[in-house]
């Protein structure tokens, strides 16, 4: 029977289940990623799970996130991950290596093996034919104890790709162009898999920027074949072994088709404050801009700096404009200084900041309030750059460096230069002193622990009942950013979550906390969500916080995949409208109750009967849990209903 690449790869992995869309599946898990936003979490669960020793062929420790010090809290937190690296036996990338991302495609990313990471743009290592996409950190924790993932089997759209890209048009225009056809939920269950003849224009880097921004269709997965451009990129690295050619079959066949002409694209731009919002540049061309920053895990490669260094090579940039360059490795900045191309954006006047995420995730590099910041980052959420009232477009790096130049929006096209071509170097300098292999297991140090970091709390099991207020109600695509926020401020705590807390649902209600901490001494409360409730960003802190006080149920039209995994993992139940108008039926504030809350997921009963006794109406509310998510619920936790089962390293 002929197959796509994706029923390859994950018919390789799989330990439980069908492959037939809609099937819940489990796969074995070769590769795990984590970042320290998330990672401390995670290193944290481990501790708590009891593990001696991952159990997978490759875990990395990626500090990319938090590297402004401005206190001791992340660097604590950093010798606290290098310790906890030590400890379990996992790489670790110290700060200043780079994007996680970028960093993992250039050093560990094997065609045909699983990925699972702690960071939603995991996927991003599907430009490579891994399998590889985001999940919550507890999950990824399973995963380095050895323990199978488990997923519903998504739909797999086939994306057959013709035609080149013109001058001015570049791989970020590519997934803008999705991103307008299927907005930001438009991918939910679906795996993209890339194929055709116009994939032989696209490097592996330029596949990189298509799979980690494919994030942002709501999606499980993208997939690229593992061909000639991917062995390029591995010959590059100096790891062309590690090749094998992946291809799908060629009669193979796929739950849905979309076709892509890649000659018909022109520069596209997505408008504040959701990278939905796509439209052609040339529609907002003209308006002033503050700030034009390039290089994020969506353009990480040396193409998207170099192009933009030869198009202000003996210009200088607007002197109205920001020009942030942010290296995103390590090994990239040393070949632009190299190759001469740091120079040009400097003399340009470049701001240079040191390889990581920074701006992207909001630590530093905020724009001016109420002006309009061009970024070549994956996301535009509101205040994720920092600045409450921003206005951070979406573009790719020859737009954004064209209206750098001019000091507004600016079609590319209309330059008055030729597009410079470039070519990836077949050979370029490659340092791997900054990743730190672990030691033998025999050394098992103990953990550093400083004082911001805080054991996790305990997780009570599922309540015979649950009710309380509705002390939020919000509409569609809250993201957990809105829930809770990145930056500068809030991401310190984020191995303390009594601390970080706080800062729950801030951005959409500042008396949040204090109303839920009271309630919370009073039996818990609601919370109640419009569709795709939880996009965005995988960081459980947006479960966790909320659970931590109080919250047990939440009601929405729909759940982000990786969000609604979350809730699961730490004891929040989430359901769903059976009749989506009943979501106008309730307001905030309405005292809501599910008498038989345990004794109905005991039961495996599909569907509970949720009062609002504040208006003395009845509605029909229904889960679709498995047997393993319904025990995790009963328990309190996935932690709590693995301790002690797993075994240690043999």
């Amino acid at each position: 029977m002929a197959r796509n690449l994706a029923q390859k790869l994950l018919a390789e992995h799989l330990v439980a289940g069908r492959l037939e869309a809609g099937e819940s599946i489990a796969i074995r898990i070769d590769q795990t990623l984590t970042q320290d936003a998330t990672g401390t979490l995670v290193m944290l669960e481990l501790e708590a799970l009891g593990l001696e020793r991952a159990q997978t062929e490759l875990s990395a420790q990626y500090v990319d996130h938090n590297l402004i010090q401005a206190d001791y809290r992340n660097p604590d937190d950093h010798l606290f991950l290098h310790s906890a690296c030590q400890r379990f036996g996992i790489w670790y990338s110290r700060p200043g290596n780079g994007v996680s991302h970028p960093v993992h495609m250039e050093r560990f990313g094997v065609p045909g093996k699983t990925l699972l990471g702690s960071d939603s743009h995991t996927c991003a290592a599907g430009s490579l034919g891994m399998f590889a996409l985001g999940a919550g950190g507890l999950e990824v924790a399973m995963a380095i104890a050895g323990q199978p993932f488990h997923l519903t089997m998504p739909s797999v759209v086939g994306v057959h790709v013709t035609g080149e890209l013109p001058d001015w048009v570049s791989a970020k225009d590519v997934i803008l162009e999705m991103l307008r056809r299927y907005d930001v939920d438009g991918g939910k269950g679906k795996i993209f898999e890339w194929h055709g003849p116009g994939l032989a224009q696209l490097s592996a880097m330029d596949r990189h920027v298509i799979a980690n921004m494919s994030q942002e269709m709501g999606h499980t997965a993208t997939i690229f074949p593992a061909d000639e451009a991917v062995r390029d990129f591995l010959r590059q690295q100096g790891r062309e072994q590690d090749y094998r050619e992946l291809l799908a079959d060629p009669d193979c066949g796929y739950d849905a088709v979309e076709t892509l002409d890649l000659s018909g694209l022109e520069p596209l731009i997505a408008l504040p404050s959701s990278p939905g919002k796509v439209v052609p540049v040339r529609e907002v061309a003209g308006q002033p801009i503050y700030q034009s920053y390039i290089g994020s895990s969506a353009n990480p490669g040396l193409r998207d700096f170099a192009v933009p260094a030869m198009m202000v090579a003996d210009r200088t940039v607007d002197p109205e404009v920001s020009f942030d360059v942010n290296p995103t490795s390590r090994q990239i900045l040393e070949n632009l200084a190299e190759a001469g191309y740091l120079g040009k954006l400097i003399h340009a006047g470049a701001r240079i900041h040191q390889a990581g995420c920074n701006g992207c995730i909001g630590m530093g590099q905020a724009p001016a309030t109420g002006r309009i910041s061009l970024r070549t980052v994956p996301r535009n959420f509101p205040g994720r750059s920092g600045t409450p009232e921003d206005a951070v477009h979406l573009c790719s790096p020859e737009t954004a460096t064209a209206s750098a130049l001019r000091g507004c929006i600016t079609d590319p096209r209309e330059l008055d230069m030729a597009y410079p071509r470039f070519r990836e170097p077949e050979r370029i300098r490659v340092n791997t002193s900054m990743l730190l292999a672990p030691p033998p297991a025999a050394e098992r140090p103990d953990l550093v622990k400083g004082p911001n970091i805080a054991s996790l709390p305990e997780f009570e099991p599922l309540p015979e009942r649950i009710a309380g207020p509705v002390l939020l109600k919000v509409g569609d695509d809250i993201s957990t950013d809105e829930i809770l926020p990145a930056g500068t401020e809030v991401l310190p705590f984020r191995s303390n979550i009594p601390a970080i807390s706080r800062f729950a649902f801030r951005q959409v209600d500042p008396d949040y906390h204090e109303r839920a901490a009271a309630q919370r001494e009073q039996g818990g409360h609601f919370i109640v969500g419009g569709d795709n409730y939880g996009q965005g960003s995988s960081r459980e802190h947006a479960a966790l916080a909320p659970r931590y006080l109080g919250l047990r149920c939440v009601i929405a039209k729909f759940f982000s995949r990786i969000h609604h995994a979350n809730l699961l993992n730490f004891g929040v139940l989430p359901l769903t409208f059976e009749a989506p108008a009943d979501y106008a039926r309730i307001a905030q504030d309405d005292v809501l109750e599910l008498d038989d809350a345990r004794a109905s997921i005991e039961r495996n009963e599909p569907t509970l009967t949720l009062h609002n006794r504040t208006r003395e109406e009845r509605y029909t509310v229904r889960h679709d849990l498995g047997e393993r998510q319904r025990q995790m619920l009963l328990h309190g936790s996935l932690i709590d209903l693995v301790r002690g089962e797993l075994q240690p390293a043999g």
